[in-house]
């Protein structure tokens, strides 16, 4: 409790809008830039809080995926050798790190506002700052997992490519859409507890329905169901955004099962999965931002 009151005061005095300016985008911009040391503050906490009374500390963000990768190469390539992909390893990793990064915020989001219930009754600055701040401890995560991917592309042979050039706006996709995931989740999770529960199984069969550990072109023929024809590969794509992101990154650094290495993204591909992550991250927010003002009477 006094850690989160010290990092308070750190940014006093905290800034102040009258609530007409807060009505409108721009102001509600302004108020957040305003907050933006808090929201420093606040991201070092979550990594902090994360690794401690840790003896390997931040290491674990690097043997975490490399340990992962070894479990499922293992299992898929030795004891239940039904894959015979090349660098089969890279095939898991490219997918493995921001999945990890996918639950990993939505784990810690959903508990952004219940966890903070403390802080949040003493003093004012903007809520959504807590669901940002996890999302982005967790993309701190992520960069220091990719250092271990970088350095496995070049120890298999892989390296990286101009198709490379794809991983930034990918990226930006993923984290639209992790964005808008979290503050829904943290809203619910406010009001209604379990939401948390419900999400922890949610995220194992979404985690099954996404192309983490099985090449997305193993679905590619036409299937029937009730008499109705589809594209089992397309409908993914559709009702999974994070099959989209998922094989976006493995397109371009590992490649795709035809292809002899990485190849480009399909900008059509890429434009729909933006849309789609936009249009989650506007309901998100909007369900945030008109509840936030309910958050100290549930908590």
């Amino acid at each position: 409790m006094s850690t989160n009151t010290e990092m308070l005061s750190q940014n006093a005095p905290l800034p102040r809008f009258d609530s007409a300016d807060l009505q409108t985008m721009s102001g509600k911009v302004r108020e957040l830039y305003a907050y933006r040391y808090l929201l420093k503050n606040l991201v070092i906490r979550d990594l902090k809080v994360r690794y401690k009374n840790s003896f390997l500390g931040v290491i674990w963000s690097l043997l975490h995926p490399l340990l992962m990768m070894t479990v499922y190469t293992l299992l898929f390539t030795v004891l239940i050798p039904n894959e015979s992909l090349p660098k089969y390893p890279i095939f898991i990793l490219v997918a493995l790190i921001p999945w990890q990064f996918h639950t990993g915020s939505m784990n810690s989001g959903v508990h952004s506002i219940t966890g903070n219930a403390a802080i949040i009754k003493k003093v004012y600055f903007p809520r959504i700052l807590l669901p940002t701040a996890t999302m982005l401890s967790n993309l701190v995560n992520l960069l220091l997992a990719s250092i271990v991917l970088l350095v496995l592309l070049f120890a298999f042979g892989v390296g990286l490519t101009i198709h490379a050039l794809w991983v930034p706006v990918i990226l930006l996709i993923q984290v639209i859409f992790l964005l808008g995931l979290t503050y829904l989740v943290a809203t619910l999770q406010t009001f209604y507890r379990d939401t948390a529960m419900i999400l922890e199984v949610g995220l194992l069969a979404w985690f099954f329905l996404t192309p983490v550990f099985y090449p997305f072109e193993r679905f590619s023929t036409q299937s029937e169901l009730w008499g109705i024809a589809f594209n089992p590969v397309r409908l993914m794509r559709w009702l999974n955004p994070m099959a989209s992101i998922i094989d976006g990154y493995r397109t371009v650094l590992w490649g795709t099962v035809s292809s002899n290495g990485p190849v480009s993204m399909d900008p059509l591909a890429v434009l729909r999965t933006f849309l789609t992550a936009v249009l989650v991250f506007i309901i998100g927010y909007t369900v945030f931002s008109r509840s936030e003002h309910l958050f100290g009477e549930k908590l």
